[in-house]
Protein backbone atom coordinates (compact mmCIF):
# COMPACT_ATOMS: atom_id res chain seq x y z
CA UNK A 1 0.00 0.00 0.00
CA UNK A 2 1.31 3.45 -0.96
CA UNK A 3 0.88 6.35 1.44
CA UNK A 4 1.42 9.98 0.43
CA UNK A 5 2.94 12.45 2.89
CA UNK A 6 2.97 16.17 2.09
CA UNK A 7 5.70 18.68 2.87
CA UNK A 8 7.84 16.39 4.97
CA UNK A 9 10.97 15.07 3.30
CA UNK A 10 14.51 15.39 4.54
CA UNK A 11 17.36 16.61 2.41
CA UNK A 12 19.28 13.33 2.73
CA UNK A 13 16.24 11.37 1.59
CA UNK A 14 15.79 13.73 -1.36
CA UNK A 15 19.43 13.35 -2.38
CA UNK A 16 19.25 9.56 -1.96
CA UNK A 17 16.17 9.30 -4.18
CA UNK A 18 17.77 11.53 -6.85
CA UNK A 19 20.76 9.20 -6.91
CA UNK A 20 18.56 6.09 -7.01
CA UNK A 21 16.81 7.29 -10.17
CA UNK A 22 19.95 8.63 -11.85
CA UNK A 23 19.19 12.36 -11.66
CA UNK A 24 22.02 14.86 -11.72
CA UNK A 25 23.92 15.21 -8.47
CA UNK A 26 23.14 18.29 -6.39
CA UNK A 27 25.11 19.87 -3.59
CA UNK A 28 23.52 19.67 -0.17
CA UNK A 29 22.99 23.46 -0.29
CA UNK A 30 21.16 23.17 -3.61
CA UNK A 31 18.96 20.41 -2.23
CA UNK A 32 18.07 22.40 0.88
CA UNK A 33 17.17 25.47 -1.20
CA UNK A 34 15.18 23.39 -3.68
CA UNK A 35 13.06 21.82 -0.96
CA UNK A 36 12.65 25.03 1.04
CA UNK A 37 11.59 27.04 -2.02
CA UNK A 38 9.06 24.51 -3.27
CA UNK A 39 5.39 25.42 -3.10
CA UNK A 40 4.55 21.81 -2.32
CA UNK A 41 6.41 18.53 -1.89
CA UNK A 42 4.78 15.12 -1.72
CA UNK A 43 6.49 11.83 -0.95
CA UNK A 44 5.22 8.30 -1.55
CA UNK A 45 5.98 5.60 0.99
CA UNK A 46 5.57 1.84 0.88
CA UNK A 47 5.49 0.92 4.55
CA UNK A 48 8.29 3.09 6.00
CA UNK A 49 10.38 3.25 2.82
CA UNK A 50 10.24 6.25 0.50
CA UNK A 51 9.56 5.07 -3.03
CA UNK A 52 8.85 8.31 -4.87
CA UNK A 53 8.25 12.03 -4.68
CA UNK A 54 7.36 15.13 -6.63
CA UNK A 55 7.51 18.89 -6.13
CA UNK A 56 5.58 21.92 -7.30
CA UNK A 57 7.56 25.08 -7.95
CA UNK A 58 6.45 28.38 -9.45
CA UNK A 59 4.62 31.56 -8.57
CA UNK A 60 1.43 29.88 -7.42
CA UNK A 61 -0.76 32.24 -9.45
CA UNK A 62 0.02 32.13 -13.16
CA UNK A 63 2.36 29.20 -13.57
CA UNK A 64 3.54 26.17 -11.66
CA UNK A 65 5.92 23.40 -12.64
CA UNK A 66 6.05 19.78 -11.67
CA UNK A 67 9.64 19.13 -10.71
CA UNK A 68 11.51 16.04 -9.52
CA UNK A 69 8.79 13.49 -10.13
CA UNK A 70 10.90 10.48 -9.18
CA UNK A 71 9.92 6.87 -8.59
CA UNK A 72 12.46 4.43 -7.18
CA UNK A 73 13.28 1.84 -9.89
CA UNK A 74 11.87 -0.99 -7.74
CA UNK A 75 8.45 0.70 -7.77
CA UNK A 76 8.20 2.05 -11.32
CA UNK A 77 5.18 0.96 -13.35
CA UNK A 78 3.27 0.12 -10.17
CA UNK A 79 0.96 3.15 -10.10
CA UNK A 80 3.10 5.27 -7.78
CA UNK A 81 3.78 7.90 -10.43
CA UNK A 82 0.10 8.22 -11.26
CA UNK A 83 -0.81 8.60 -7.61
CA UNK A 84 1.85 11.31 -7.18
CA UNK A 85 0.95 13.26 -10.31
CA UNK A 86 -2.75 13.21 -9.43
CA UNK A 87 -1.86 14.61 -6.00
CA UNK A 88 0.37 17.31 -7.51
CA UNK A 89 -2.34 18.37 -9.98
CA UNK A 90 -4.90 18.46 -7.16
CA UNK A 91 -2.62 20.73 -5.13
CA UNK A 92 -2.26 23.18 -8.00
CA UNK A 93 -6.02 23.12 -8.56
CA UNK A 94 -6.48 23.92 -4.87
CA UNK A 95 -4.38 27.10 -5.10
CA UNK A 96 -5.73 28.27 -8.48
CA UNK A 97 -7.90 31.35 -8.14
CA UNK A 98 -11.54 30.77 -9.08
CA UNK A 99 -12.44 31.66 -12.66
CA UNK A 100 -8.81 31.84 -13.77
CA UNK A 101 -6.53 29.68 -15.85
CA UNK A 102 -3.18 28.51 -14.56
CA UNK A 103 -0.42 26.79 -16.52
CA UNK A 104 1.00 23.59 -15.07
CA UNK A 105 4.19 22.71 -16.92
CA UNK A 106 6.84 20.04 -16.71
CA UNK A 107 9.81 18.67 -18.54
CA UNK A 108 9.86 14.92 -18.81
CA UNK A 109 12.58 12.41 -19.45
CA UNK A 110 12.81 11.17 -23.01
CA UNK A 111 10.43 8.30 -23.57
CA UNK A 112 8.06 9.27 -20.74
CA UNK A 113 5.75 11.45 -22.85
CA UNK A 114 2.95 8.87 -22.99
CA UNK A 115 2.75 8.74 -19.19
CA UNK A 116 2.18 12.48 -18.95
CA UNK A 117 -0.18 12.55 -21.94
CA UNK A 118 -2.30 9.94 -20.14
CA UNK A 119 -2.60 12.48 -17.32
CA UNK A 120 -3.80 15.31 -19.56
CA UNK A 121 -0.51 16.97 -20.51
CA UNK A 122 0.30 17.83 -24.13
CA UNK A 123 3.62 17.53 -25.90
CA UNK A 124 5.35 20.48 -27.46
CA UNK A 125 5.85 21.56 -30.13
CA UNK A 126 2.34 21.25 -31.47
CA UNK A 127 0.05 23.23 -33.76
CA UNK A 128 -0.21 26.15 -31.33
CA UNK A 129 2.95 26.03 -29.20
CA UNK A 130 6.63 25.98 -30.05
CA UNK A 131 9.17 23.70 -28.40
CA UNK A 132 10.17 24.17 -24.80
CA UNK A 133 13.62 25.56 -24.25
CA UNK A 134 16.31 25.10 -21.61
CA UNK A 135 19.59 26.74 -20.75
CA UNK A 136 22.04 25.25 -18.27
CA UNK A 137 24.00 27.75 -16.22
CA UNK A 138 27.16 26.02 -15.14
CA UNK A 139 30.08 28.31 -15.84
CA UNK A 140 32.01 29.85 -12.99
CA UNK A 141 31.08 33.43 -12.29
CA UNK A 142 33.89 35.94 -12.84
Amino acid sequence: MITLVANHIGVETYLWLREAVGFKKLSRTQAVKALNNSLYVVAAYADDRIVGMGRIVGDGAVICYIQDLMIHPDYQRAGVGSKLIENLVAFVESIREDDTEMMLDLMCAKGREAFYEAHGFMSRPNQDLGPGMIRYLNERRA
